[in-house]
């Protein structure tokens, strides 16, 4: 009977604490793409006068804020594939650790970056190659990926100060659940020169509504 009761105070709980999340849902207005559409929706990085963005155009969508570091972090990855990097946008919490795995069949890659919030070259290395090699992004910020073998090749990891955000799906839109209620500033990062910012306030339970222009 104790047993019962105690599964019973957990679940009721668990239920408040749900409850008492708040979350913001919205769209944000993509850009046009600037090129012809890329097949089968592969996402790719591409560069206009100097502003790095992903083409079809997708947004990444965060609350910023002063929150609890965690004990720990999930491991990610960006991986190669048909000489590209999937996903081409990564965002991360700092202190988050990437992988990157080559699944390419019998092709090498030498990934690397010399972006001011993470410098690292990881050296040519094969499909096979174990441990896969991996880095721990530790300063916010954006981190342009690059290959040296392949010059094409480019991949962004948004490096976030926050473990709430989201990647918008190909129409803009968006949803953040799980959030302390609160005064926030919700943003949307579009490309490496356009963020846009709405203050926002979130209630227990409830759920806010904004849609970025």
């Amino acid at each position: 009977m104790r047993r019962v009761l105690l599964c019973l105070a957990l679940v009721a709980a668990h239920a408040a604490l749900v409850f008492g999340q708040a979350s913001v849902e919205g769209r944000v207005e993509l850009p046009k793409n600037k090129s012809a559409p890329v097949v089968a929706q592969r996402y790719e990085v591409v560069t206009y006068g100097g502003v790095l963005g992903i083409n079809p155009p997708l947004a990444v969508v965060y609350l910023e804020g002063s929150f609890p570091k965690p004990a720990s972090l999930p491991t990610k990855q960006v991986a190669q594939k048909d000489l590209m990097f999937i996903p081409a946008l990564l965002p991360v919490q700092v202190g988050t650790k990437v992988e990157f795995p080559n699944l390419e069949k019998d092709t090498y890659h030498n990934i690397f970056s010399y972006s001011p919030a993470k410098r690292f070259d990881l050296g040519r290395y094969r499909p096979d190659e174990k441990p896969v090699p991996s880095e721990v992004f530790d300063v916010a910020g954006l981190v342009t990926l690059r290959c040296d073998i392949h010059e094409h090749m480019r991949g962004l990891i948004l490096v976030l100060a926050t473990p709430h955000f989201a990647v918008t799906d190909d129409s803009g839109h968006f949803k953040l659940t799980g959030l302390p209620a609160g005064h926030y500033t919700l943003k949307a990062w579009i490309d490496s020169r356009t963020t846009h910012e709405h203050p926002i306030d979130l209630k227990s339970g409830s759920t806010a509504h904004v849609d970025f222009p």
